[in-house]
């Protein structure tokens, strides 16, 4: 990448910059590049912020560079959706359902791609009513509105969501069909957009509905794009080669695996809708969405491994096609329905996830005269296990987030105790701290840095408006993790500020004790996670205690941290655990009001050689290097296998990290990791 000035020059004018992509041989007007910068703009910034120049031109000279990013600089950037006035909102887009002659509308969290993070352009949510979660509905009727938040955002709805315009409800314990149902009349008309739903969706919500006599109708279009004037366009983050270093297989080879896997199922196509198995399968990795690494589009393979790949052209990095090769076509995101209805016109057999597709997808097929099987996306178990340059790799990327958790740590120590720091700070230091570590590219998620009761609600996000300082003789909750080119990183911590006190340390030595029970599990081939996840909550169950969240999720390659099919959790599932899966090892306890506990690394799953075994065994290896603050622990309440097994993880992190870290920061390690 070519050199970028440290500050933007002034824009010289439409005319200069014509003249200089005309001089780099550019072929693109300013028209074309202001169009794409805005793009860019709807995009994170991430690491690189300025990789979006190569996008115009690989090789340009510096004047071109500066008077690119001269421009960039007077293009606004997209306003925060959930700012502005929600009742003009509301009442804009009622006017719109009257217009189609509907009498309420359905806005999900999710957009076409039903993942985790959404872009800008998809933040209808938050866009009609302040909600910022990760999880929630709203339903707008023509006379009232409700917005639908679960148990870990019961504070945050009430702080960012008006009761003006909305009444609360909780999104497990009420479904929002039903208060559909009940608030309107026999014979309206509830709309929704098929882009934003799956089936099982719809299936569900007609079972609250019909018995009302309310049709539920889809939409052509979202009534609330008609509606929201700036709307941000399709975000155009770089899409990037993934190198066989840290992939380990080719993409030609992994688009053979497929397809001879949809000739085993008898299928004719898979269509993916998952950003992150399409990332997987052509090796690539984006930058449309925050904290994952992911290219926002679609894809269809052929049992011949053949490759449709619906994404804007703009977006990719130069010498990407010659990395896909002739296997994989690029077309235009518009193509994918005439894509799907010639599938349908060869009365193709396609195989989709029914959980994460679009219903879109699954009627424009079905109608155009596909045979459709919901059987899963083929590229879910293949991603998930991981291979052993994948697995060299996250283990090589935990350990540079160790050593930059410990440094971070040194200094947490000797700031925290002077009461002057506030979880923001924390924030912002973690994120510099880890910034010094080769190869990182962000956050895997917002981190969750929680002071005393913050610590208590578990998927809390810190604002402006909830910012707590961190009181001394207090417990601190820090959930937080990495994305690095070799791997994806997510640990918790739980951290002593002075003395955290008798209850809360043995409440934490109830959760490591449970946290040690998985580590240490061996389980024979062909166990799921939901027959695990006892282990975990068995100390906290003889105290009377639980936790109200699973025990562990699944961990991508430098893609998603929160990656399926497996899982540990109370709610049956029938996924097998596999070699090379990696997931999470995250029991907790939290106190409302007081604080909140959690003690997480992340676990290999890895086959073991035990004499006598009648049947292949497996069990965990722990990925995540980083010391378990000890203060927390009433070593009393340890086991003396337990104590064994603290001290034996101790010395490992120790022989690992004590290369990469000097001075005060090696202190502070050899001290933390010492036996207890």
């Amino acid at each position: 990448m070519n050199a970028v000035p440290s500050t933007p020059a002034t824009y010289q004018g439409d005319a200069t910059l014509d003249r200089l992509l005309r001089d780099n041989g550019v072929a693109a007007d300013v028209t074309a590049i202001r169009d794409l910068i805005a793009g860019v703009n709807a995009a994170p910034d991430g690491e690189l912020p300025d990789a979006w120049l190569d996008l115009v031109a690989a090789r340009r000279s510096p004047e071109l560079t500066e008077q690119l990013l001269a421009l960039r600089a007077t293009i606004a950037r997209p306003a925060d959706p959930a700012a502005g006035d929600h009742g003009a909102r509301l009442a804009a887009l009622r006017s719109e359902l009257k217009r189609l002659g509907l009498d309420g509308f359905v806005v999900p969290r999710a957009d076409e791609y039903q993942g985790e993070y959404v872009p800008l352009r998809g933040s209808r949510l938050a866009w009609i009513s302040g909600f910022t979660a990760s999880a929630g509905a709203v339903v707008v009727l023509l006379d009232k509105a409700a917005v639908f938040a679960d148990g870990r955002y019961t504070i945050q709805v009430r702080q960012e969501v008006s009761a003006d315009y909305f009444s609360y409800h909780h999104l497990t314990e009420e479904f929002h069909g039903d208060w559909a149902a009940a608030n309107l009349p026999a014979g309206a008309k509830l709309g929704f957009d098929p882009w934003m739903h799956t089936a099982g969706w719809a299936e569900k919500m007609r079972a609250s509905l019909d018995p009302a006599g309310i049709a539920l109708v889809p939409t052509d279009g979202n009534p609330i794009d008609a509606v929201w004037e700036d709307q941000p366009p399709p975000p155009l983050g770089v899409v990037n080669i993934q190198p066989l270093s840290v992939t380990g297989r080719s993409s030609a080879d992994k688009r053979t695996d497929i397809a001879a896997q949809l000739e085993r199922n008898r299928a004719d196509a898979a269509v993916l809708t998952q950003p992150d198995s399409i990332a997987w399968l052509l090796n690539v990795r984006g930058a449309d969405v925050p904290c994952t690494p992911l290219p926002l589009s679609f894809a269809i393979i052929g049992k011949d491994g053949q490759v449709d790949w619906f994404v804007d052209a703009r977006k990719l990095a130069p010498g990407l096609e010659l990395h896909l090769g002739n296997g994989v076509a690029i077309r235009a995101p518009d193509d994918l329905a005439s894509a799907l209805d010639a599938l349908g016109a060869a009365q193709a057999h396609v195989r989709l996830d029914g959980n994460t597709a679009a219903l879109w997808v699954i009627n424009r097929l079905e109608q155009a005269g596909a045979s459709v099987d919901l059987g899963g996306d083929p590229c879910v178990l293949p991603k998930a296990a991981k291979n052993a340059v994948e697995i060299a790799g996250t283990k090589a990327a935990h350990q540079r987030d160790g050593a930059a958790l410990v440094r971070f740590l040194r200094w947490f120590d000797e700031e925290a105790p002077k009461g002057a720091l506030d979880e923001l700070t924390v924030v912002e230091t973690l994120l510099a701290y880890r910034r010094g570590a080769a190869d990182f590219r962000g956050p895997s998620f917002d981190t969750i840095s929680g002071a005393g009761p913050n610590g208590a609600i578990v998927h809390y996000r810190v604002s402006a408006k909830s910012n707590r300082r961190i009181e001394p003789n207090s417990v601190f909750l820090l959930d937080s993790g990495g994305q690095y080119l070799d791997g994806t990183t997510d640990i918790t911590r739980t951290l002593a500020v002075g003395d955290p006190g008798a209850q809360a340390r043995r409440h934490f030595t109830l959760v490591l004790k449970g946290h040690i029970a998985i580590n240490r599990a061996r389980f024979p081939a062909g166990t799921v996670g939901s027959q695990l996840d006892v282990l975990a909550r068995q100390f906290l169950w003889q105290a009377g205690l639980d936790y109200d969240h699973g025990t562990g999720h699944g961990v991508g390659s430098y893609l998603s941290v929160h990656e399926g099919p497996q899982r540990i959790a109370k709610m049956p599932n029938s996924v097998v655990l596999l070699p090379g899966m990696i997931l999470s090892n995250e029991p907790g306890y939290y106190l409302a009001g007081s604080y909140g506990i959690r003690v997480e690394n992340l676990e290999l799953v890895v086959p073991l050689d035990i004499p006598g075994a009648e049947r292949p065994m497996l069990g965990f290896e722990a990925l995540t290097l980083c010391p378990i603050d000890t203060r927390m622990v009433d070593a009393s309440l340890l086991s003396a296998e337990e104590r064994d097994w603290l001290n034996a993880y101790h010395a490992r992190v120790a022989a690992a990290l004590s290369p990469m870290v000097e001075g005060a920061d090696l202190a502070w390690l050899q001290q933390a990791t010492a036996a207890i």
